[in-house]
């Protein structure tokens, strides 16, 4: 069968020898981004990334010749670790204007491998014809592929998911208090015997937080994120960076919660990933889903008394 957008559309797709997760992070961490986006000889600078619903990313690319290409886009989905979706638009001095919906979809492929698809709609099949004979269109989007393949193992990190459920004793809006209100997370937020004497919360889409965890031992353990989606009582999608002392990012992550009712109760679901940035730090993620029960059984002794 062939696509009814089939005439004005560009797809391309390679298999890429990294985890879905890392792939991601290199397509939406504007760090490393920038060592690999565009054709070969062109450097990027990232104006503006943020990689949430109605989010905009803004960047110029540099030609090996001098010219600037600037570049307006606007996420339209964004479903960690699967797929983006954005509105593009940009044109080089003169050119004809590359308005199109790209599409980038990551497939978990056979033993850690990940399947990349790029798609390109255009508004007409002219427009389609006009930026892949004026700008090469096809033969950059495939030199990209290549250039995100070789960066891929230069960034040398280890990746993990995990999916947690768990029924909470408790109204949905009660355990969404209890994610959304400061003093209330302070109390159940990390592992058995921690505390978290900085705990700030700006519950709303591109608002900021920021927790420091304190273990028993008292090393802090900061970590810090923006929020992508926020919807009352229903849903939670944050980054989650954590950082060493000197403020150095070390883990780089998202998360997405989910609050269902359930006669009276609440189906939490809290689907979470993250990269280890440096060596250590793999350890952190050996952890990462015995850290994630024990906050989630703190959690149930909080929600009772609120």
């Amino acid at each position: 069968m062939t696509s009814p957008t089939e005439d004005r559309e560009i797809v391309i797709s390679r298999v890429l020898d990294a985890p879905r997760e890392l792939v991601w992070q290199a397509m939406t961490n504007p760090r490393h981004l920038v060592a690999w986006w565009g054709p070969n000889g062109f450097t990027t600078t990232v104006q503006q990334m943020d990689v949430w619903p109605n989010g905009v990313w803004t960047l110029v690319m540099h030609g090996p010749n001098g010219v600037d290409y600037p570049n307006h886009s606007v996420f339209q989905e964004v479903v960690f670790p699967e797929r983006l979706v954005f509105a593009h638009g940009g044109r080089g001095p003169g050119g004809p204007e590359a308005e199109f919906i790209g599409t980038w979809t990551f497939e978990a492929f056979e033993a850690g491998k990940t399947r990349v698809t790029i798609r390109m709609v255009f508004p007409s099949a002219a427009a389609r014809d006009a930026v892949v004979r004026e700008y090469g269109a096809i033969e950059g989007a495939e030199q990209t592929l290549e250039r995100l393949a070789a960066h891929l193992p230069k960034m040398g990190f280890t990746a993990r998911e995990i999916v947690l459920e768990r029924l909470v004793d408790a109204p949905a809006a009660v355990v969404f208090r209890c994610w959304t209100d400061p003093t209330q997370m302070a109390r159940w937020w990390g592992p058995l015997g921690f505390t978290n004497p900085v705990c700030e919360l700006d519950v709303r889409v591109g608002g900021a937080w920021r927790i420091v965890m304190r273990a028993p031992d008292g090393t802090d353990y900061p970590c810090h994120g923006v929020y992508r989606e926020v919807v009352a009582n229903e849903l939670l999608m944050f980054t989650n960076i954590a950082t060493d002392a000197a403020g150095g990012p070390i883990l780089d992550g998202l998360t997405t919660v989910t609050f269902a009712e359930a006669n009276g109760k609440t189906k939490l679901t809290v689907q979470t990933g993250a990269v280890a940035l440096v060596g250590y730090a793999a350890g952190y993620l050996e952890g990462m889903e015995a850290g994630w029960r024990q906050s989630l059984e703190r959690l149930d002794g909080v929600v009772s008394a609120v």
